[in-house]
């Protein structure tokens, strides 16, 4: 395999992961919306502080959400 070859294997790689990275942040916020609203609404975004509110209100959000959030962990 040529030294491009492989720059161009490796490129691909980090793109595919980054566009998996964005769906499921995506899914995580349409499942989380409401709760976001509801909960955390004067939190800036960034540094996972939106993550983290929501973590600390694991018990009362919605079930979607917590399922977006347990997967988000996981990953």
């Amino acid at each position: 395999m040529s030294k491009l070859q492989a720059v161009i294997l490796v490129c691909a790689i980090g793109f595919c992961s980054s566009a998996v990275a964005q769906t499921a942040s995506s899914d995580s916020r349409g499942a989380c919306k409401q709760d976001y609203d509801k909960y955390c609404a004067g939190i800036a975004p960034g540094g996972g502080r939106i993550i983290a509110c929501l973590n600390k209100q694991h018990d009362q959000l919605s079930e979607s959400c917590r399922k977006a959030l347990d997967s988000h962990k996981k990953q």
